[in-house]
């Protein structure tokens, strides 16, 4: 006797599974994996490997004792979780806040939901959020990158080796200050773990793209917004901000619309819901950027947007195969 399932939508079957989509994006985030090493030592290593085993962790206990069901936690989603929560701490941040971010991450953002495709935030940005207001001091103080193989050795030694970011410098107005672009494409400024070197993330986002894990969509429309809305501004007035290019290279909003906008679960199924999705966080992000107390809008723009998709979906919808027959 064949199994009737219900399931929560999308329904469409194909070859990419959930192991299949999951450790794909693990491989795409590998290279911004080698940067953070590079830029910022052992201590790259150390804050991503608590994170993603701390998540896998943490789900297998919450599925084996307390929902009491399949055991999903190894099939790579919660180790996405882990390594994107990861790349959006300062390699600095105290390990043990590593694993209460990392537990807040699964615990809240995803299992109490009911587990993988019924969280309605992107879960690693739930934990960072969480981690922001509970740690607002090891959360914003940022690690210089490392230049030479002796810095490595000293890292561990000096807790004076900090450095504002690209984005925290502008909002001080401190334009001579900031960065050159070359340093921003790959990566030799301070910031969190896997967002510095937008050269990284685009080499795994064109990875992505290239496998069909995700679409162009959502990614270009999202920078592309910022782009032009900071272009604009720029345009109107080039003394008190800065060219689009540098917001583009400039904080978590490459890694962002690559890895966390792109989440099939958080994210609108329809093509033109993926549009609006994109061009309002897109907005959020430059309106908190530009006029916000916070230097960057990123985070916020994402999950402000999630909140929003389940009506995106319910009002843009595909359109329906057939006619109605009238037979009155």
């Amino acid at each position: 006797m064949s199994k009737f399932i219900v399931s929560l939508s999308p329904h469409e079957k194909g070859k990419y599974t959930v192991e299949h989509v999951m450790w794909g994006v693990v491989i795409a985030l590998i290279p911004a994996f080698i940067s953070s090493v590079v830029n910022f030592g052992y201590r790259a290593v150390a804050v991503t490997a608590v994170a993603l085993i701390t998540c896998v962790f943490c789900e297998y206990l919450i599925q084996k004792f307390l929902m009491k069901c399949e055991i999903t936690a190894f099939d790579g989603s919660a180790a996405v979780t882990g390594i994107l929560l990861a790349f959006n701490l300062p390699s600095s941040i105290p390990l043990w806040q590593v694993v209460v971010g990392s537990i807040v991450a699964i615990a809240v953002g995803k299992m109490a939901f009911g587990g993988l495709g019924k969280n309605p935030f992107n879960p690693a940005l739930v934990g960072r959020g969480f981690m922001l207001m509970s740690f607002p001091v090891d959360m914003t103080t940022w690690p210089i990158p490392l230049k030479s193989a002796w810095e490595w050795d000293i890292a561990s030694k000096l807790d004076a080796m900090t450095s504002a970011t690209p984005l925290g410098v502008l909002k001080e107005g401190n334009f001579s200050e900031l960065p050159e672009l070359w340093d921003l494409f790959i990566g030799t400024v301070g910031g969190s773990l896997g967002e510095t070197s937008a050269l990284a993330i685009i080499i795994g986002g064109i990875y992505l793209i290239h496998r069909k894990i995700i679409t162009w969509h959502i990614p270009v429309l999202y920078l592309g917004t910022i782009f032009v809305l900071t272009g604009i501004m720029w345009l109107i007035n080039d003394t008190a901000n800065i060219n689009p290019v540098f917001h583009i290279l400039s904080g978590g909003v490459m890694l962002g619309g690559f890895f966390m906008m792109t989440d099939m679960v958080t994210s609108p199924m329809s093509l033109w819901g993926q549009v609006i999705f994109a061009v309002g966080a897109g907005v959020i992000c430059v309106a908190i950027r530009l006029f916000g107390a916070y230097p960057e809008g990123c985070m916020f723009s994402i999950l402000i947007m999630n909140a929003f998709v389940p009506l995106i979906d319910k009002y843009i919808k595909p359109k329906k195969f057939g006619t109605e027959v009238n037979y009155g």
